[in-house]
């Protein structure tokens, strides 16, 4: 809520242009007959005193213009309404996106990191998660609980599902979260850094479900193919403990199914081949999908008139008072 001073009739302002002409007029009216005044205080005094009256008739005029101007403080304060946008974000978790080619972390670190970050910045959207690995998970509905999704997106680990990639399966899971919200404005991020090798839906089949419910998909191909390395775990058989080796893999990212899934919802084909990358490709997204926004501002006026009208009448009875004090002179 702030304050904003307005005048309700503000032509009466003109007025105080007319102050400076009446105290050019004052000094230049002839001097003849001022000492005909029987009750002038004595000279040694200062001529100021013969001017002070006049000066204070002056205030109170400019008060009175002031009084008649009607100021008013008017508070105003705003109602925003806003038609959030419902996001799935759908994240793959399979084995592949443990390579560490995103260093100082993995390729499922920094996404995790970077989709934090965007859940961050969509205050007035419902977001969801599906996890997806062979087969597809909800981690979360969708919800404005920022804290809440945050956590759920922090927790997520590689063995969450079983192993594989079911991008179909993973859509399809995403489109049916997004069906039941029943929002106008309706997408789903898929990030992920394979191709479609498992599950029971033909990840064109998926993508045709969310162009039929008017769903945006945004795709994302984290890293890129090749021989990456990918830390797997090993137990040796002899002492019974689990040790890290690092072994190079070979991975490949489905980039034409990727585009065509992008193209046929109406959405975008990213590419991220590092942390930065992904960052300003998630970045790039939060502008295209902003959230409508309508604002209602309301004012509220107060009449703040009466302190000038109390000077105005001060001024006009300090005036006499003087005189009768033998301070100044009533002419």
């Amino acid at each position: 809520m702030s304050a904003l001073p307005v005048f309700a009739s503000p032509f009466w302002l003109l007025g105080l242009a007319l102050l400076p002409l009446l105290g050019w007029w004052h000094h230049r009216r002839p001097r003849h007959g001022a000492l005909l005044v029987s009750r002038l205080p004595a000279p040694a005094a200062g001529r100021w005193r013969l001017h002070l009256p006049f000066y204070l008739k002056l205030a109170a005029l400019a008060a009175l213009f002031l009084a008649l101007a009607r100021p008013q403080a008017g508070y105003s304060w705003e109602e925003s309404l806003t038609e959030g946008i419902d996001i799935q974000l759908v994240l793959d978790i399979s084995g592949s996106m443990a390579a560490e080619d995103f260093q100082p972390d993995n390729r499922l670190g920094v996404a995790k990191r970077v989709l934090r970050d965007f859940v961050a910045r969509r205050p007035a959207d419902r977001l969801g998660l599906t996890v997806f690995g062979g087969t597809a998970m909800t981690r979360a509905p969708l919800t404005t609980d920022r804290r809440l999704l945050d956590e759920l997106i922090a927790a997520v680990d590689f063995n969450d599902v079983a192993d594989g990639t079911a991008i179909g399966v993973a859509l399809a899971s995403a489109a049916r979260r997004l069906e039941a919200a029943g929002a106008k404005s309706r997408i789903a991020v898929l990030v992920t850094d394979g191709a479609n090798n498992t599950g029971e839906i033909d990840p064109r089949s998926a993508a045709a479900l969310c162009a039929g419910l008017g769903i945006r998909v945004y795709t994302i191909g984290v890293g890129t193919s090749g021989r990456v390395p990918i830390p797997v775990p090993v137990r040796d058989p002899l002492t019974g403990r689990t040790s890290v080796r690092r072994t190079l893999m070979e991975v490949e990212i489905d980039e034409p199914l990727l585009r065509e899934i992008a193209t046929r919802t109406g959405g975008a084909f990213y590419q991220a081949t590092d942390a930065g990358a992904l960052a300003a490709v998630f970045a790039e997204i939060d502008q295209l999908e902003k959230t409508p926004l309508k604002v209602k501002r309301y004012v509220r006026y107060e009449e703040r008139f009466a302190p000038f009208a109390w000077a105005a009448l001060a001024l006009l009875a300090l005036s006499p008072a003087l005189a009768l004090a033998r301070i100044t002179v009533e002419p």
